[in-house]
């Protein structure tokens, strides 16, 4: 499942690496022996490259003079073996707090950085479905090409269990239709893009291609099926990772089970007390638990007549919210600044005039100078709870918000693909489509044999239905965020529904949202990255 790293390195290379890595040869392993802020900026360059992490540590920060590197780690004051019997001494103490008296908080004050390489979109969905405690990082579309082969050709996963069945030639042959189409539409969209926005003599050549190419990027993802490798950094606290390899020890896909468990061996190199109890007696247990519960609720909804006339358009539908969220609101408002229980409070307020609970609540938001002022947990109180109906890149996303409640239906084919209208004027909408429309053939003769492995076939493209419930002051962040001018024009076009959803029943309460973007723009990316230019020029000036 795991192929051997393709990748070498000289035998002074791996000297040079084997300190701040648990191997050098596989595709899963920890970082180790680096101080928080080198790991912190590591990963965030990962995101961006297509180099691998262990070559990104070489080539940016132990190689290059300019880096600094070398002295952060000559500071440290400690030699390796003095560094090794400090660890294991802390070690030994998380055994006996952890293991010995059940203090999971305990678990929370230890971390590590975790690289998962060449994993499959269905193996990072499931990596980053952790809410709180892990922090996932995902190599993106929007600034990769992923169109690179290696000695097994176009990088995705060729499931062993698909390849050992009769499908396997259809599916490959579909996977690498859609990986060609990908990189042979690549230049003819991106020359579209510049015809249709034509560089001003005030950007630079850099930003002009950076924002062209994302563009480009960003049409075309929705060819790249769930079987696309991707890299995944993960960095996470050990009651964190040992409830993530839990889960991945339950789910039904042979990767995530086989990447649980090498998951296990690298973090047993760098925090074993924290992650022994995920591979013992109460491990197994509870992740027999999950996959039973899973498995039961399954078999009594395959009784469900589910049939439903697949939906041509992207819906953005608000289902439950809670009436009396204002005075609900403007009771938390007054509770801290009140001797009074809460029941007596918000008696009070239902007796208010509304001028005066407006006039509470417009206090409580203030004067917003940005996006980052976000008003107090006052505004947790009221929810909304969604069903969205929207391409698989979009959910990709949004996936990402983490304090809120999110559950996805499994990635289909059932709800027809998403062509982006630019694709039809650059005259390669019919190429797009015949790759995605191969690809969903092969994925309905799959899915009676193999239901879950189907899901490797399913293109971006694609809609899936999820669910989301979450409070004002998150949907504060998420609406804001993602409909900022950069962001992708599909989950734009989400965030800003949501807005005009509560808008409709709580108009005071959304009224402080005042930075919502619901203006479409062409080239999202061009004033990021010229922003990112006047920050250079200040830097070098």
């Amino acid at each position: 499942m795991f192929e051997p790293n393709a990748e070498h390195f000289t035998a002074e290379e791996i000297a040079l690496l084997q300190p701040f890595v648990t191997n050098t040869e596989r595709p899963i392993f920890c970082l180790r022996n680096l101080p928080e802020v080198v790991k912190g900026a590591l990963f965030s360059r990962y995101s961006r490259s297509t180099k691998s992490l262990r070559r990104l540590l070489l080539d940016e920060f132990i190689s290059a003079p300019e880096s600094g590197f070398h002295l952060i780690v000559a500071g440290a004051g400690n030699d390796p073996a003095a560094q090794l019997v400090a660890v294991k001494q802390a070690e030994a103490f998380y055994e006996r707090v952890l293991v010995g008296y059940g203090d999971d908080s305990v678990a929370e004050l230890g971390g590590a950085h975790v690289a998962c390489e060449g994993v499959s979109n269905i193996a990072a969905k499931v990596l980053e479905d952790s809410r709180l405690g892990l922090s996932p990082l995902e190599k993106s579309t929007r600034y990769v090409r992923f169109d690179q082969q290696g000695p097994e050709g176009y990088a995705y996963l060729r499931e062993p269990a698909l390849m050992a069945s009769p499908y396997a030639a259809r599916f490959t042959d579909a996977m690498d239709h859609l990986f060609r189409t990908y990189s042979a539409l690549l230049a003819p969209v991106q020359a579209w893009v510049q015809t249709q926005f034509p560089r001003d003599p005030v950007t630079s050549q850099r930003a002009y291609a950076s924002a062209t190419q994302a563009k480009a990027f960003d049409l075309l993802r929705g060819l790249l099926p769930m079987a696309t490798r991707t890299n995944v950094g993960l960095f996470g606290n050990g009651r964190a990772f040992e409830y993530l390899l839990t889960k991945l020890a339950a789910t039904p896909f042979a990767e995530t089970q086989q990447l649980g468990e090498a998951m296990q061996g690298e973090l047993d190199l760098v925090i074993p007390a924290f992650v022994k109890r995920s591979k013992g007696d109460r491990g197994r247990a509870y992740a027999a638990y999950i996959a039973t519960l899973r498995e039961r609720v399954a078999a009594i909804a395959a009784h469900m007549d589910a049939s439903q006339p697949s939906q041509d358009e992207v819906t953005v539908r608000l289902v439950d919210y809670d009436p009396q969220a204002e005075e609900k609101t403007v009771a938390a408002i007054l509770y801290p600044h009140l001797d009074l229980p809460l029941m007596d409070i918000q008696e009070r307020v239902e007796a208010m005039p509304e001028a005066e609970r407006v006039t509470l609540i417009e206090a409580a938001i203030g004067e917003r100078a940005s996006r980052f002022h976000r008003p107090g947990r006052a505004f947790e109180e009221p929810y909304y709870s969604f069903d969205i109906l929207a391409d698989i890149g979009a959910y990709r996303d949004l996936q990402r918000h983490r304090v809120l409640t999110q559950e996805r239906q499994r990635f289909t084919v059932a709800h027809g693909f998403v062509v982006p209208p630019e694709l039809e004027e650059v005259g390669v909408g019919d190429t797009y489509r015949a790759a995605l429309q191969q690809a969903a053939e092969v994925c309905i003769a799959m899915q009676a044999d193999f239901p879950n492995e189907a899901q490797y076939a399913v293109p971006f493209g694609f809609r899936v239905r999820w669910r989301i419930k979450l409070n004002l002051r998150e949907a504060y962040h998420l609406i804001e965020l993602r409909s900022t001018r950069q962001g992708h024009p599909s989950y734009r076009q989400i965030a800003q529904a949501m807005f005009r959803e509560i808008s409709a029943v709580h108009p005071t309460l959304a009224k402080g949202m005042q930075f919502v973007d619901q203006n479409d723009y062409g080239l999202e990316r061009l004033t990021a990255e010229q922003r990112l230019d006047q920050k250079r020029q200040a830097q070098e000036g």
